[in-house]
């Protein structure tokens, strides 16, 4: 069997299609959800990955979800995709206190809960692969998301200060920055702003789960080695740095 990963929010959207990939590639793998129960099954039941319900929010949780995926696996979590994130969307003005820290907590602190509870076990052993996805609007901003932007935004930066605390121990932490990929939150969009965007897409298209998935899946290699602490954009050039 291959090594062992574990994907938050893995198993709808981009984190479906990694979680698929990566099985597909030998990997052990392991989806983590929250709150789509039937979803959940239907994924599991197409691909035989093992599902944890928990809330990657709650440190705690983490911690004892992590415990579990260990056990169902048989050994240590060697790889971590933190996929996780919802979207609350409000200008400022309107944006509530519980709209802002459900999307912080989703999307951002539970990067630095399942590190927290992954990273010492990963040192141990001189090996971990982490990536984290991000988002254009986190390199870009993004009107009526000043939470969500926030949030990728802090990502990057959470990317690059634990790729340099870990790179002497066999660590890389890397993200993937996707544009606008045909993911159910996507299709939630209205028509008329979708075709605004896709407008601004220099490719002419959304980009697809799959296409992130295989950025995830030499992220994870050992082809990938060499990097670390470094950004992917995937946005089919709507916006260059």
């Amino acid at each position: 069997m291959g090594r062992n990963v574990l994907i938050t929010g893995g198993t709808r959207g981009i984190g479906g299609a990694i979680a698929r990939h990566l099985k597909t590639a030998g990997y052990t793998v392991a989806a983590n959800f929250r709150g789509n129960d039937s979803a959940a099954a239907d994924f599991h039941g197409a691909t035989g990955i093992p599902v944890f319900r928990w809330d990657v929010a709650d440190f705690a949780a983490c911690e004892e979800g992590v415990q579990q995926v260990t056990q169902a696996l048989g050994g240590p979590i060697e790889v971590l995709v933190n996929n996780a994130g919802v979207t609350r969307d409000a200008t400022l003005p309107k944006m509530t206190v519980a709209q802002w820290r459900e999307v912080i907590n989703t999307d951002l602190t539970s990067c630095f809960n399942l590190c927290h509870a992954i990273v010492p076990s990963m040192r141990e052993r001189g090996f971990g692969r982490i990536v984290n996805i991000a988002s254009i609007n986190g390199q870009k901003g993004q009107f009526g998301q000043a939470n969500y932007a926030a949030a990728k935004a802090g990502i990057l930066g959470f990317t690059k200060a634990l790729a340099l605390e870990n790179a002497a121990k066999g660590i890389t932490v890397n993200a993937i920055a996707p544009g606008y990929i045909a993911t159910d939150m996507v299709a939630a969009v209205s028509k008329e702003i979708l075709d605004r965007i896709i407008a601004q897409i220099p490719v002419g298209r959304l980009g697809q789960a799959d296409e992130i998935a295989r950025i995830a899946g030499f992220l994870v290699s050992d082809d990938s080695a060499f990097i670390t602490g470094s950004t992917i954009s995937a946005n089919g050039g709507q916006y260059m740095i």
